[in-house]
């Protein structure tokens, strides 16, 4: 069953910049092996919100805005799609992302498959 773990840093990206450079390392070492882990199908921190374009149809009437689409604090700066054998195990890889030390959430949300 796959698994989407939308990562929200919560401001665990400004914790970790202030990490000596050292320790910082190490952060990142952690998440290139996350990302190879087996059953990680794929997975990537996105660029800032501030980056976003929103697409919407108000109207019958195309909008386009800059920005993303949901409030402030809430943008989604990372993912993760997991093969997992069910919700557990999702979520016991879930508590393997460093950020979550640094105050990041996670929601581990089963993917609809057709």
């Amino acid at each position: 069953m796959k698994f989407m773990l939308q990562v929200r840093f919560n401001g665990a990206d400004k914790a970790i910049g202030e990490l000596p450079a050292g320790d910082q390392e190490k952060v990142t070492a952690e998440f290139e092996e996350i990302r190879r882990s087996p059953g990680v199908l794929d997975g990537n921190q996105l660029q800032s919100a501030g980056t976003a374009a929103t697409f919407r149809v108000e109207g019958g009437q195309a909008q386009v805005s800059k920005g993303p689409a949901v409030a402030a604090g809430s943008e989604l700066d990372g993912y993760y799609l997991y093969d997992a054998a069910g919700l557990d195990a999702a979520i016991a890889f879930a508590k393997r992302i460093p950020a979550t030390r640094f105050g990041a959430i996670v929601e581990v949300r089963p993917v609809l498959e057709r």
